[in-house]
């Protein structure tokens, strides 16, 4: 079993520190990856996964069956020329479960909120949570900013239990009381969200786990989760775009080492993790984030160790509640005909194909 990391000081920050260390995050980022870096593999370091779970009995799923679902930003390709429902009837056949929706039309014409909540239902398929955006300078646009009450009815009208934005906490700048003042927006549509049934969650890129500007000791992901509501603001982890966070920022601007595991944070607070987007990507030293796309199971992370850890160590979130996990398969770069040849649709097919394999 991987040892738990020491619990790493921040003297210079004395209530991050504090927080952190109240909401069992304290360490996470500061010096998690130590158990790693004092005898575990490269691989390990790489994959960031501890090592597999061990005990049990026969063989399972990857992804438990009824959590594996798909970000529809996947297929949007297909969803424009082919419609929801042909898309839907394909990735239900595919073993699909769920879908994370990135828009609600997707460029098929006018579709009613009943009518795709019927097309779901139709085809097997249950939302699981949508992609909307933080913030606009127009009023008409679709945000939580500026249409908060719109988001979330639309949501729940939709039957949807999460509610959420990819985009990053950097609408103020990349200080720490830029992130406070961007948590305190997540903690008023996490407030929003909660009365109407539904969780608010942020969808993490890489830039996420940089470094303060004003502090370049501090990692932002950490103010992040510090400073919002941990009964209001969910995270959903973007497992490659954390491992390539993980690339870019293991060490600090002054060369001082900062390593981190994304596994760490999950393991941490697992109840605030309710959904997972699975992309995989291969090693690639061209790459300032350390990798580029591929379906899931041919790259170089490590999914069996990942989720297994998860499933294993992160079963119960806080106060004893029972953490539950879905897990979203996606892959930014799957319309882009010269990165993947074969298709959008192809890419979903073997990628759940994958996913669903006894391990």
């Amino acid at each position: 079993m991987t040892r738990r990391p020491a619990r790493a000081q921040t003297p210079e920050h004395p209530e991050l520190d504090r927080t952190l260390r109240r909401r069992g995050f304290l360490g996470v980022a500061a010096g998690a990856t130590a158990a790693t870096l004092l005898g575990g593999t490269m691989a390990q370091a790489a994959t960031g996964a501890s090592p597999a779970p061990s005990g049990g009995h026969g063989r399972h799923p990857i992804v438990p069956r009824g959590k594996l679902g798909i970000q529809l930003y996947t297929v949007r390709d297909q969803i424009q020329a082919l419609g929801f429902a042909a898309v839907f009837k394909e990735l239900n056949r595919y073993g699909y479960d769920s879908v994370e929706f990135a828009g609600y039309t997707q460029g098929t014409g006018d579709l009613s909120l009943r009518q795709l909540k019927r097309l779901l239902r139709d085809h097997g398929l249950r939302g699981i949570g949508s992609h909307v955006g933080y913030y606009s300078d127009n009023p008409a646009d679709y945000t939580f900013a500026t249409q908060l009450d719109k988001v979330v009815d639309d949501a729940a009208a939709l039957g949807l239990p999460h509610v959420g934005t990819a985009a990053s906490p950097d609408r103020y700048g990349r200080t720490v009381d830029a992130w406070k003042r961007a948590a305190e927006d997540f903690n008023t549509y996490g407030a929003a969200a909660r009365k109407r049934g539904l969780k608010f969650y942020q969808h993490n890129h890489q830039m996420e786990f940089g470094f303060a500007e004003d502090k370049p000791n501090v990692r932002l992901y950490d103010v992040l989760l510090a400073e919002t509501d941990p009964e209001l603001v969910y995270l959903e982890m973007d497992i490659y775009w954390a491992f390539a966070g993980q690339h870019r920022f293991s060490v600090r601007a002054d060369g001082t080492p900062a390593p981190f595991n994304p596994v760490d944070y999950v393991l941490a607070a697992p109840h605030r993790y309710p959904l997972f987007h699975v992309k995989d990507g291969e090693h690639d030293e061209a790459s300032a984030d350390g990798y580029h796309m591929v379906d899931v199971g041919d790259g170089d992370i490590d999914y069996e160790k990942f989720i297994g850890t998860v499933l294993k160590r992160g079963h119960h979130g806080s106060r004893g509640r029972r953490a539950d996990h879905d897990w979203l398969m996606e892959r930014d770069d799957a319309v882009d005909p010269e990165a993947n040849p074969a298709g959008s649709l192809t890419s979903a097919r073997r990628s759940a194909a994958y996913l669903r394999r006894k391990r």
